[in-house]
């Protein structure tokens, strides 16, 4: 079963190295619970919440100011996000959480920049916060490295060798998010949360929080079980794409944040391949790119793309 105890909390640089203990539990960990929390990474601790600081002072902005950044007249996933202008389960009410998006930009001769590719598309930052910007590029950079090496340690704890996706996240479609859960509204009903239970779309997701509790992580059972870390640390969650990549090797666990009395911010970094990559279980013959399956994904999510 699934629970606080059995989401093992790994070291990086035992990853890193190869550690054949370190290797046995991340395989327990990528194939059982879908989920880990990994500490000692390249990213300190005053990094994180340097990021952090920088969501907040964003979130608190008058909403006017934030809907100039407002990815609802954009054809993308970046710049802001609105309350409820999400719903990732289609059986809860929208989603009651604010967020910031950002991610991989093409360089500026890339032929894909003729592709009009919406998940490459142009970052949408506030013009009279240079800091904000300069603290999230940085970090994601930092942090699209740290899960890049995840990947290997991935691929080494599965039997494969290490640059087993190496040649796959040359243009990853790597997507930031700063995610503002405020508390918990009076009068919200079983309908109502931060997000609603979901399975993550693509690849892997380091997520960094404030510490605040909120994430729920669903074991075989159906129970819901509480997972946390402090602000440098992060949790760690697979999703449908290296599931489906992988033939099930790799779980993609559901989970949800329901809300409490605190507000909470968390960032997570979705990384997933290139866009051309074949993401079909490996010996089926098929082929299913990267790209077209998480844009049908992303559609069915952003109610500014579903047309809702």
């Amino acid at each position: 079963m699934t629970d606080a105890t059995t989401i093992p909390r790994l070291d990086a640089r035992a990853l890193d190295a190869g550690d054949p203990e370190a290797l046995a539990r991340l395989r327990a960990g990528v194939e059982t619970a879908g989920f880990l929390t990994l500490h000692a990474t390249a990213i300190p601790r005053a990094e994180v919440e340097a990021l952090l600081d920088a969501y907040r002072a964003f979130f608190r902005r008058p909403e006017a100011e934030k809907r100039a950044v407002d990815m609802a007249r954009t054809g993308a996933n970046r710049g802001w996000g609105a309350p409820r202008s999400e719903r990732v389960d289609p059986r809860a009410n929208p989603d009651y959480k604010e967020v910031f998006d950002c991610g991989y930009e093409l360089a500026a001769d890339d032929p894909w920049r003729e592709e009009g590719l919406a998940v490459y598309a142009d970052n949408l930052w506030p013009k009279d916060m240079p800091a904000f910007r300069a603290t999230l590029e940085r970090y994601q950079r930092a942090a699209l490295g740290v899960s890049l090496r995840l990947l290997r340690a991935v691929a080494a704890a599965l039997g494969q060798p290490p640059d087993y996706f190496a040649d796959k996240f040359t243009r990853p479609m790597a997507l930031l998010r700063g995610n503002y859960y405020p508390p918990r509204p009076e009068g919200a009903g079983a309908r109502d949360f931060g997000i609603g239970a979901h399975t993550d779309y693509g690849c892997l997701t380091l997520l960094a929080t404030d510490g605040v509790g909120g994430l729920e992580v669903m074991a075989p059972s159906g129970d819901w079980v509480a997972v946390s870390a402090p602000p440098g640390e992060f949790i760690v969650n697979f999703g449908e794409m290296l599931e489906m990549w992988t033939d099930g090797r790799v779980r993609a666990t559901p989970h949800r944040v329901v809300g409490g009395a605190a507000e909470r911010v968390s960032v997570p970094l979705f990384v997933n391949p290139d866009w051309d990559a074949n993401v079909a279980p490996p010996g089926s013959g098929k082929v299913i790119r990267a790209g077209p399956h998480l844009k049908k994904r992303f559609e069915e999510t952003y109610l500014h793309l579903a047309g809702g």
